[in-house]
């Protein structure tokens, strides 16, 4: 897993970095490099996280 991607704990929000469209997405659980975030515009997605380097939002 992305050294990045171990930061994030439920509660914290990411961007999708190819596809800006889902929004801004609120992490539910981190699991062995597994993000599941829910995304406004897309719902519930679980991103493997060696493959895919989310993106944090701090200004919400």
């Amino acid at each position: 897993m992305d050294d990045l991607n171990s930061i994030f704990t439920p509660g914290m929000q990411v961007r999708h970095p190819d596809q800006p469209d889902w929004g801004i997405g609120q992490v539910q659980s981190n699991v062995n490099g597994r993000i599941t975030v829910n995304f406004p515009d897309e719902g519930k997605v679980v991103i493997d996280g060696s493959r895919i380097t989310l993106v944090p939002v701090f200004d919400g």
